[in-house]
């Protein structure tokens, strides 16, 4: 059996970083490792992960492209949803995001925008597609 289990996003500050998906979405934490280097939240059965940049380092020997590398955020996204994009957009700017694209609404209805998160992760606030 085969299971998509978590996603790693390598930060500078572990902490930091989980702190600002913990506050802006509600994530409970679900691990952190005593050197503060790795930590996970509960997102269901996939985990939302964190590695610190050095941590990353010594596992990916080849190295790696950091977020912080480019003014633009990577080409992949994190996806949440919501009621209302407007108080969640509002919410993450003040915990520390910044807009990159404003609220649209698409053809099919579904309210959506996107910002890039401390660490230069794009993420989207969306309402669900009905």
């Amino acid at each position: 059996m085969i299971k998509f289990k978590y996603v790693i996003l390598y930060v500078e500050d572990v902490e930091k970083s989980m702190a600002f998906y913990q506050n802006t979405f509600n994530i409970p934490l679900k691990f952190i490792t005593p050197e503060k280097d790795y930590g996970e939240l509960l997102t269901g059965e996939t985990s939302l992960s964190f590695a610190s940049a050095a941590l990353a380092n010594s596992n990916i020997k080849q190295g790696f492209l950091s977020s912080q590398s480019a003014e633009k955020p990577f080409g992949i996204e994190m996806g949440f949803t919501t009621d209302s994009v407007e108080d969640l957009l509002e919410k993450a700017i003040k915990n520390g995001a910044v807009l990159y694209e404003d609220i649209s609404v698409k053809p099919w209805g579904q309210k959506v925008a996107y910002i890039k998160d401390p660490n230069n992760y794009l993420v989207e606030i969306c309402t669900e597609i009905q």
